[in-house]
């Protein structure tokens, strides 16, 4: 655990717990709701080949996982945290020009 406060500038061990169930939520919730999404888009296994079908799922989940993670973590009091990192990966996969 103190390898994460040093890491990610926390203080208590409670914080920690609470932003490893975020990333839990988070991740359970984006794959939850992006089965249904995919289908209000008529976009199944069916209509494209698997692998385009995969890489759209993927891409819709990515995209639901940034916002869910900024939010589950405003409703967790973690709001700082969540957007940092946020920021700090959209750094990283070249997508700056969006949060500065």
């Amino acid at each position: 655990m103190k390898k994460f406060k040093e890491r990610w500038g926390i203080d208590s061990n409670w914080q920690v717990v609470v932003i490893f169930i975020v990333f839990a939520v988070t991740g359970t919730t984006a794959s939850y709701i992006g089965k249904p999404i995919l289908a209000f888009l008529n976009i199944t296994p069916e209509t494209f080949s698997g692998f385009i079908y995969w890489v759209f799922r993927l891409v819709i989940l990515f995209v639901m996982y940034q916002f869910l993670l900024v939010f589950y973590g405003w409703i967790f009091g973690q709001f700082k945290f969540f957007w940092n990192f946020e920021k700090k990966m959209l750094r990283r996969i070249g997508l700056k020009r969006f949060i500065d």
